[in-house]
């Protein structure tokens, strides 16, 4: 066989070499020990955890080594494209405070290594392809795809390794005069990559994650370019991260299986290999079962990224999280550095786990409560707002003509050693704080079972009588323990505990009558405060309120 000339009969209208594109993609002029990654989703419209979680790992490991990290568009399955997905991923990954310095943007690009499509990029891929072909390591293969199905329906029935390689690689000896027979008679073709591995042999491929790991020779006649003309998964992004300059290729584990066939190919092209990192699949504990499980996209909504935004997660909550399950020290360094930016943090690939991560949503929102613990009561306030113009418009409108008090109500018990940690997402504190405003004020706990409603009638009454908005804390609480006294319940609960025959209840139960009257709920931040905020004509009225509800 003439391989340069089946090469020219397939592609004649590649004139450029490889060379030509070695010389449009030069090593990147970065300092020593930087790396370079990227994100390659496919343009599904799906947007999901994974994609951050992978997005996150690129970031770290180019930024925190004065890299760069770009987003590639692999799009050569036209099927699965989804019209505006990239704008919405990029929007998306940017909201999280994922920003790339090159590749893909949502009205173009940016970066001197693109086209970062990949559908833009056939003509490299041929050149590649055409490559292998001039040197015998690649074929057309003219097999329809019903044949493929009856080889592995065979295989299946035999009990043997399904695929095409060996004997079931029917054209890969085709001679030159069949192949343009064939392409004459109108077949269409793909090409194949022609494998000369042994399944019995095997290579030892190191992780950047998981170490060392054995793994058979692969031994399959992988297709590298599909019918249409585009190249597959396994080529296109061997030829992209050597061109682009990738050193770290970060993906899922389910790329594990694949990975011999990529180490085939860029030995077959004679290039270097990047380091690989094959992070672990989000689980999650399946509340039915009690074990482990892959988070679904049919099952779990909170896969997908919008699920986060909808809610109103601080973006730097969720980061700050990832980075939890992200790297197993993270958290210990967090404690003890606790004001420090993460971006910080020495990020790396062997701290990362090498089963599956457990994502656990009560965590994201402890970490949440962390973060908002440290914000001022102005930055909950702009974003409470961003989020209800997008989320909840009729609840802006409430925000935006209630500024200075929000502001009052946000900034309850925030500074001192202990701020308060019960803020968790932008829905969670408009719920939290709603029941300032009487439209959405409504009763969540009963009144305490120790006070009778002659005694709760009685509390409101002698407690409107004392009231003055004057009192500082010490002197309202003060009057609340005259009541409580005068009422036969106990100034000091551990009293009542001690000798609860003698006491109707303790001051604990008269102050949470006046706080389930005022807020609707058994927990709230300090009282005094809320009802500084309040003021006594919405005081008086929810006192009223509560006692015609007895």
């Amino acid at each position: 066989m003439d391989y340069k000339k089946l090469a020219e009969l397939l592609f004649p209208e590649i004139t450029k070499t490889p060379e030509d594109w070695e010389a449009a993609y030069p090593a990147r002029n970065l300092p020593e020990g930087a790396k370079v990654t990227r994100l390659g989703p496919s343009p599904t419209g799906f947007i999901h955890l994974g994609n951050l979680y992978g997005a996150l790992t690129d970031e770290r490991l180019a930024h925190k080594s004065g890299g760069v990290c770009f987003l590639r568009i692999e799009d050569t399955d036209d099927k699965r494209e989804v019209e505006g997905a990239v704008p919405m991923l990029i929007s998306a990954l940017s909201y999280f405070g994922i920003n790339f310095d090159e590749g893909a943007c949502a009205d173009g690009e940016k970066g001197e290594y693109g086209p970062y499509w990949q559908s833009a990029r056939s003509e490299i891929y041929k050149t590649f392809v055409k490559k292998l072909i001039s040197e015998g390591k690649a074929y057309p293969c003219f097999m329809t795809e019903e044949e493929v199905a009856q080889i592995r329906a065979d295989q299946e029935a035999n009990k043997v390794n399904p695929g095409i390689y060996g004997e079931y690689a029917k054209h890969r000896d085709l001679t030159l005069e069949e192949v343009q027979q064939r392409i004459a008679d109108g077949q269409d073709y793909v090409i194949r990559f022609r494998s000369n591995g042994d399944p019995n042999t095997y290579v030892n491929l190191k992780d950047e994650i998981r170490g060392e790991i054995s793994m058979p020779e692969n031994n399959q006649d992988v297709v590298i370019l599909k019918k249409i003309g585009l190249p597959t998964y396994h080529f296109a992004h061997v030829v992209d991260d050597h061109l682009m300059r990738t050193t770290h290729v970060v993906r899922g584990e389910a790329w594990i299986g694949s990975w011999p066939i990529h180490v085939q190919l860029f030995e077959a092209l004679g290039w270097e290999m990047p380091a690989f990192c094959h992070n672990t699949v989000l689980m999650k504990i399946d509340d039915e079962t009690g074990s482990k499980r892959k988070l679904s996209k049919r099952k779990d909504p909170e896969l997908g990224l919008g699920y986060y935004k909808e809610l109103g997660y601080f973006p730097e909550a969720v980061r700050e999280y990832l980075l939890t399950i992200l790297n197993s020290d993270y958290e210990e360094w967090r404690i003890a550095n606790p004001d420090t930016p993460a971006d910080e943090f020495d990020f790396s690939c062997a701290k990362m786990s090498s089963s599956g991560t457990l994502f656990d949503l009560n965590k994201l929102n402890d970490v949440s409560k962390d973060v908002l613990a440290k914000k001022s009561a102005e930055e909950i306030y702009d974003f409470e707002l961003d989020w209800a113009e997008e989320f909840a418009p009729e609840k802006a409108e409430l925000l935006k003509a209630n500024k200075e008090k929000l502001l009052k109500i946000f900034d309850i018990d925030r500074g001192g050693a202990k701020p308060r940690k019960d803020l968790i997402s932008a829905s969670q504190i408009f719920e939290f704080v709603s029941y300032f405003f009487d439209d959405y004020f409504k009763v969540e706990t009963e009144m305490p079972a120790e006070c009778s409603k002659e005694d709760i009638k009685e509390i409101f009454k002698r407690y409107k009588e004392s009231y003055s908005e004057a009192d500082d804390n010490s002197a309202w609480f003060d009057k609340i323990k005259v009541i409580t006294e005068a009422l036969g319940y106990a100034v000091k609960p551990k009293d009542f505990k001690k000798n609860p025959d003698q006491y109707k209840g303790h001051v604990g139960h008269v102050s949470n009558c006046i706080r389930i009257a005022l807020t609707g709920r058994g927990n709230s931040p300090d009282l005094w405060t809320i009802q500084q905020i309040m003021g006594k004509e919405q005081i008086f009225a929810r006192l009223d309120a509560a006692e015609s509800r007895l």
